[in-house]
């Protein structure tokens, strides 16, 4: 019995310091970036850091390329407009480039590319 009790020690002492750990990650979910309703945000950096932009309706014509100002990117965005947005690789929002669309609503802590331009849409 004395040694079935020495194996299963250090199998409770594993588990148990895995357990804390694992408690601290589901209540800890990914913090989200600061982004107003109506507003597009862009951060230069992963995971909503470094440097935001911020852009709304009233300051973008709607389908028309918005590029990011020269030597700047994003590397993570929210998008609160109400309206997708396509975010483009290419300054020019050229679609041999990538090129994804995110619907009112989306957060996305690591994009795919850095962005270099976008599009707000109509509905």
């Amino acid at each position: 019995m004395r040694k079935i009790i020495k194996a299963a020690v250090p199998a409770l002492a594993l588990t148990a310091a895995l357990v804390p750990a694992a408690a601290a990650w589901a209540a800890a979910p990914p913090r989200l970036g600061s982004c107003g309703t109506g507003q597009l945000c862009l951060w230069r950096g992963g995971d909503f850091t470094g440097a935001r932009q911020t852009h709304e309706l009233a300051g973008v014509d709607i389908e028309s390329c918005v590029p990011l100002p020269s030597g700047t990117t994003a590397a993570s965005l929210a998008n609160r407009t109400g309206r997708p947005v396509t975010a483009y690789q290419s300054r020019e929002c050229a679609e041999t480039a990538e090129f994804r669309t995110y619907p009112t609503g989306s957060w996305a802590p690591e994009t795919p590319y850095q962005v270099r331009a976008f599009k707000i849409w109509e509905r």
